[in-house]
């Protein structure tokens, strides 16, 4: 055999090497894309059984038209907002509507995250993937507002948020801009998609305040949910859709980094649990089912920020003072009268910034870094969602009339009930007699 030939040969099996690898990333890429899509059936099911039976169909209504507000939205403008190429370092920036990946685009060489020579995934897929993130945010404000918010106001300004502020303050990291030049570090997004989903929420349960009789001159009233297996059949979906999420930003199939990233992901999920447990049992003297689900959460969302840099162990005692933070976030929040029906502001917003700066302290980051992009993309969220929020407010109005709120926005707003036998669907039949 001729060196010419042995020489070919060699050639056309890194080739085939190189294709295996790049098809290998590629397919783990859309198969987080898939778990993180099954996020969005978990918000809704945490949702749903955290909200009255009477309010169930408007908060299923609101997330299937997020995820399809996020993507399309998304697709004409979030992903050039928040990808808009050049050499980085800016505030701003905007490679134009749609999507087009260009003149000489490669899938083979689109991108290459690890600098092993091998492109990750083709354009398509690194749009899908970041599509699924982008509603996230919107989700979150969701379950805040639940029980007493209009629908058209609502989407409105979930539109708004995923094809504006969301893309910006991810662009700042994500697409190059200045807090990614100043080395701020947000591995999956605890304030980036978190945190700012959290602040947004906090500013819209501002504008619309409490439910009627939350807050009476007696006290704190509780409006328990309807449904704790389904409340935990989301949090379960959540958990399993977060090994997509957080696995997924590896950004290509990188057998150490995502089994690590699985490791301290889970981790983290089991300490919030036990974080919350222990400090709620501490707290209320009762076992109660609603802080250990937000505990699992509140330590997916901490970990979110670290899970490529943080050890192990140390994982455990993010997602454990995550758990901690719930109960003590929730009492809090209900002390300033900010009712939260599912608790997305402790879990989003408190955990995701614990989880940022975290980072600073268990994963080599500068800490003052990590506390100023998180007060930057915080804070920009709450003042876009405030003034964006109020201007719905005081032209479309934001909030139901306190009649359609006792009678549950399942009939107010969509005619229907969620379950055929519930006292509040007779009621309604009665109503239509």
């Amino acid at each position: 055999m001729s060196a010419l030939t042995i020489y070919l040969l060699t050639i056309h099996k890194l080739i085939d090497m190189d294709l295996g690898l790049f098809t290998a990333n590629n397919i783990w890429m859309l198969v987080s894309t898939v778990l993180v899509f099954i996020m969005h059936l978990g918000f809704s099911s945490l949702e749903a059984g955290f909200v009255q039976k009477k309010n169930v169909v408007n908060i299923l209504f609101k997330n299937a038209m997020i995820i399809a507000i996020g993507i399309l939205t998304y697709y004409i403008m979030g992903f050039n907002l928040m990808y808009p190429g050049g050499e980085g370092g800016g505030f701003f920036g905007f490679a134009g509507f749609g999507l087009n990946p260009g003149e000489g685009y490669v899938p083979y060489e689109y991108v290459d995250n690890n600098g092993d020579g091998v492109g990750d995934y083709t354009y398509w897929t690194d749009f899908i993937f970041q599509a699924m993130f982008a509603a996230t945010a919107a989700t979150i404000v969701s379950g805040a507002v639940a029980e007493r918010i209009k629908l058209g106001p609502f989407l409105l300004f979930a539109t708004l948020l995923v094809a504006i502020c969301y893309p910006i303050t991810g662009m700042w990291k994500w697409g190059l801009g200045w807090l990614d030049a100043k080395g701020f570090a947000d591995f999956a997004g605890s304030t980036l998609v978190h945190a700012s989903g959290g602040a947004a929420a906090l500013a819209m349960v501002i504008l619309l305040g409490p439910r009627s009789g939350k807050y009476t001159s007696k006290g704190i009233k509780p409006i328990p949910g309807h449904s704790m297996p389904l409340a935990a059949i989301g949090v379960f979906l959540l958990w399993f859709g977060w090994f997509g999420f957080n696995g997924g930003s590896v950004l290509n199939a990188d057998p150490e980094g995502v089994s690590l990233v699985f490791v301290t992901t889970s981790l983290a999920a089991s300490a919030g649990a036990i974080g919350a447990f222990t400090a709620s049992y501490l707290m209320f003297k009762s076992f109660d089912l609603s802080m250990v689900l937000n505990g699992i959460l509140g330590g997916l969302v901490g970990i979110t920020a670290g899970a490529d840099v943080i050890s192990p162990g140390m994982s455990i005692v993010v997602g454990a003072i995550a758990g901690v933070i719930i109960p003590f976030s929730v009492v809090f929040f209900d002390k300033i009268k900010i009712d939260d029906p599912v608790g997305a502001t402790s879990v989003h917003l408190v955990c995701g910034v614990w989880g940022t700066l975290a980072v600073g302290i268990f994963g080599g980051a500068n800490f003052l870094i990590q506390l100023l992009g998180t007060l930057s993309v915080v804070g920009f969220t709450f003042v876009f969602s405030i003034v964006v929020g109020y201007a719905i407010k005081v032209t479309m109005g934001l909030r139901v009339s306190e009649e359609e709120e006792m009678k549950g926005l399942d009939i107010g707003e969509h005619d229907m009930m969620a379950y055929a036998d519930s006292v509040e669907n007779a009621a309604f039949n009665l109503s239509m007699k």
